[in-house]
């Protein structure tokens, strides 16, 4: 059975960090790119990061040099390292394998 579980989403004060991890089942993690995305109220499911099997990465220019995405591919685990965040970033992120496969997703609220 193929998996994605995400975790670490919370209320965070503006200028916060949060860590997100999505955790992979049933798949040979290894071998796929993974990505979060994030959607928030009334809008359409944007990309954020991904990371390819390689480790090579790509960023949405919103969250350029604030974010960073990384994978353990020993624990079959993809990361979000999310710093200085804003009340723009307040949305539900979802984790992905090669877009195939998506997690439940775990809110993220930037919030004073």
């Amino acid at each position: 059975q193929v998996q994605l579980v995400e975790s670490g989403g919370n209320l965070v004060q503006p200028g916060g960090s949060l860590r997100l991890s999505c955790t992979a089942s049933g798949i040979i993690f290894r071998l796929y790119a993974m990505g979060w995305h994030r959607q928030a109220p009334g809008k359409e499911r944007d990309l954020v990061a991904t990371i390819t099997s390689n480790g090579n990465t790509n960023y949405a220019d919103s969250v350029k040099g604030r974010f960073t995405i990384s994978r353990d591919d020993a624990k079959n685990i993809v990361y979000l390292q999310m710093n200085s965040l804003k009340p723009e970033d307040t949305a539900v992120y979802y984790c992905n394998a090669n877009l195939q496969v998506w997690g439940q997703g775990t809110q993220v609220t930037v919030s004073s």
